[in-house]
């Protein structure tokens, strides 16, 4: 049977670049280029003032304070992210990750992503919960929190100390499972356009939320941001129902049902 585009694709990957290179360098860079070409249209968008009908919030960001987090995140990238996934994967070949063909099968990479996005968000809800208690919001958290007014970038805009801690809810996944590395990058980069949607800070007649039962998106998580961080509630990071089953979305869903019943956008 003749090799598929993709195989053929990926039998040229790992022939030309070593596991190695490819479970950390290439994750990196695949990392960047999703994260940045996903997160940069909210920032033009806030900039130039369009769509502002879409815009959950009324203010934005000066382009000053837009500028301070993209050169910001370069560093963490560069400087805490980049370490991390170099340092990382021996870990992850332990608990077997492979590279090799022949590729997973579809379902097996859907299964896969599936439990992924799920346990992360059961340990996300939880630690980004701890990180809302006084001491670690106010010398860790408050970091994420400067941009009261989220855009797609400041998705990842976080204290280091955060980014090892809740870190850990996405990795941890991958590595009790041992996936291919094709999974791992399938679920890198859902989980990055998923992140920057939530941050986005506009609610289109598209998104993601209109037609994904459970999904948060843009407007739950900006709800989030923009309030007094012992009453934002709005844990979770993908789906709702963590919110839900513990009652930290009741202050939302009281000022969803406030904004239907005047008109009016809150």
């Amino acid at each position: 049977m003749a090799a598929s585009p993709l195989e053929s694709a990926w039998e040229g990957l790992i022939t030309h670049f070593t596991e190695f290179q490819l479970a950390s360098i290439g994750t990196f860079l695949l990392h960047e280029t999703v994260f940045f070409l996903s997160g940069f249209p909210s920032l033009l968008l806030e900039r130039l003032g369009l769509f502002s009908k879409y815009k959950i919030q009324k203010k934005s960001n000066t382009p000053d304070y837009q500028n301070r987090c993209v050169l910001r995140l370069v560093l963490y990238h560069v400087c805490v992210n980049l370490p991390l996934m170099v340092l990382s994967y021996r870990t992850f070949k332990f608990m077997g990750l492979r590279s090799t063909l022949p590729l997973p099968h579809w379902t097996v990479v859907v299964s896969q992503v599936l439990f992924f996005f799920v346990l992360e968000d059961f340990i996300f809800y939880w630690g980004h919960r701890a990180l809302h208690t006084k001491w670690l919001y106010q010398h860790v958290h408050s970091v994420h929190h400067e941009y009261a007014t989220p855009f797609g970038l400041t998705s990842e805009y976080a204290h280091p100390a955060e980014i090892l801690f809740l870190g850990f809810a996405t990795v941890a996944g991958p590595a009790l499972t041992g996936p291919h590395l094709l999974t791992l990058w399938v679920w890198m980069v859902l989980r990055v356009l998923e992140t920057v949607e939530a941050h986005s800070g506009y609610h289109f007649p598209c998104s993601p939320s209109n037609f994904l039962p459970l999904y948060g998106g843009a407007e739950f998580h900006d709800y989030h941001h923009r309030v007094l961080y012992t009453k934002s509630g709005n844990y979770s990071s993908t789906f709702i129902y963590m919110d839900w089953l513990f009652g930290t979305d009741k202050d939302y869903r009281k000022a969803k049902a406030l904004e239907e019943k005047e008109g009016k956008h809150l």
